[in-house]
């Protein structure tokens, strides 16, 4: 058997933009925080350079230079206070993810999110759509020392699951989680919502999906195929 057929065991979702389409939201908060700083940046730039990140790691970049903890925990509040009011009224699963995540649970394969989201935001998302009972680890980025693309935050999780990274799946919408959850040793899919496909399978994503209502043959052999 090879690495290409190994079944998967686990799977393990990215939150923003890929559980939730709302990326949008957040990318709209983030310019306007700039803007009201006297900083250039877009919604592509942002995508491109920090989706995925911390946000005491995206700021000191943001403004070139070192912050202190209280303007850290500042600028952050204004930031996902206004994605918070943006985003709430449009609050729901992607297309397709209901069903694939009942599909998963039935065939006893166990969730995880791992999510540089602060804690408000998820709270947003997943009790905001009942999703907690539904996954057996949810990973902050409170509980790693390094945001995406850095491994950290799946190996978290997987370790949280008690299931070998190369036997996990992740599912991500940004560069630098692809190449988070590949440096982790995952097989990724790797959602349109944000990226295109082609910069999604560059980062290393294996699989790429406009939504979770239809996967891919091999890969549902792998997942739903004889657990091995």
């Amino acid at each position: 058997m090879t690495l290409s057929d190994t079944p998967l065991r686990a799977a393990i979702f990215d939150m923003d933009g890929t559980l939730v389409d709302n990326m949008v939201f957040h990318n709209q908060a983030w310019v306007a925080l700039a803007r009201r700083l006297g900083l250039s940046l877009t919604a592509d730039d942002f995508q491109t350079r920090f989706a995925g990140r911390k946000n005491e790691e995206i700021l000191p970049e943001l403004l070139g230079r070192p912050v202190d903890a209280r303007e850290l925990e500042q600028l952050a509040d204004e930031k996902e206070t206004h994605y918070r009011t943006l985003y709430r009224p449009h609050l729901r699963l992607h297309r397709g993810a209901e069903a694939l995540i009942t599909r998963l649970r039935a065939a006893g394969i166990p969730l995880a999110i791992a999510t540089a989201a602060p804690q408000g935001n998820r709270e947003l998302v997943i009790d905001g759509l009942g999703l907690r009972p539904t996954f057996d680890r949810i990973v902050g980025a409170e509980e790693v020392s390094r945001g995406k693309p850095a491994p950290d935050i799946f190996l978290a999780a997987a370790k949280g699951l008690g299931v070998e990274p190369s036997r996990c799946l992740a599912f991500e919408d940004a560069i630098l989680g692809v190449q988070s959850a590949r440096a982790a040793g995952m097989a990724v899919v790797g959602l349109t919502t944000t990226t295109s496909g082609a910069q999604l399978r560059e980062a290393g994503a294996a699989w790429i999906l406009e939504d979770f209502v239809t996967l891919p043959q091999d890969l549902e052999a792998r997942l739903f195929g004889p657990r091995a």
